[in-house]
């Protein structure tokens, strides 16, 4: 199966600091790929670059492997069906949860359309199917600045998910939640992946080898090694320069 997202050789530098220094990646279509590593491994940067809020200093992020996203604005990747949530909820708090994702849905963004824009019978019955996805169908009216913690995670994962991305990025999407709230994202990561590419940075080894299927290693701004969890944790390097340091939690 050919990857949908290849990032090739990519490097970034910020005043010297080679923040990643030639990754190489791949994701598969429906897949659901964790990025782990020690803090300063890059993998937050991996996704900035994948999404364009970092500009690479080299290398290729290929997209469908004909697409070269590299130079590509944020909102252009949006376009193609790259998404990005980030480690804190991004919502609008004095809208309510229905109102949150009708703007989200995917329509022409220039001033005069979402002028005109009218909402189809099509879209309500969309926007009430994501709604049950992400379990808020009783919150639709309520204030999203109201909902727990977790709830404004999924709410926003639904709001990605309105734009019909082929690759959602995850950075720690259960940072903050109870374990209950943590199975719940689980299942919907797994859920999701059904339609499109997940690829998650995660520091909470248990989550990930709940939930994992793949699993990439970095560290000092390099690919370490990959494999499922399971082939993770027998690697040496793996444990001398990450695991070992947690390996209570592993």
């Amino acid at each position: 199966m050919q990857p949908i997202l290849s990032c090739r050789d990519v490097r970034v530098s910020f005043n010297g600091f080679q923040a990643l220094q030639g990754v190489d990646l791949e994701v598969k279509p429906q897949e659901v790929r964790f990025l782990i590593g020690p803090n300063g491994a890059g993998k937050t940067t991996l996704l900035d670059v994948i999404c364009g809020k970092t500009k690479a200093s080299d290398g290729d992020v290929l997209y469908r492997q004909v697409e070269n996203i590299r130079k590509l604005q944020e909102h252009e990747i949006v376009r193609l069906g790259i998404t990005r949530k980030f480690q804190a909820p991004s919502i609008f708090a004095n809208l309510t949860v229905w109102e949150n994702l009708e703007l989200s849905l995917k329509q022409e963004r220039g001033l005069w359309s979402v002028m005109r824009a009218k909402m189809t019978g099509e879209d309500k019955e969309k926007m009430e199917a994501m709604l049950s996805r992400i379990g808020l169908m009783d919150q639709r009216h309520q204030l999203a600045g109201m909902l727990a913690h977790g709830q404004k995670q999924w709410l926003e994962i639904g709001m990605q998910l309105m734009q019909d991305p082929e690759i959602l990025l995850l950075d720690e999407p259960i940072a903050g939640m109870s374990g209950t709230e943590r199975h719940k994202t689980g299942e919907l990561i797994h859920e999701i992946s059904t339609a499109c590419s997940v690829l998650i940075v995660e520091h909470d080894m248990e989550f990930v080898r709940n939930f994992s299927k793949q699993v990439t290693v970095m560290h000092e701004g390099k690919v370490l090694c990959e494999g499922t969890m399971s082939e993770i944790q027998q690697n040496e390097q793996v444990a001398e320069v990450y695991l070992g340091r947690r390996e209570s939690a592993c």
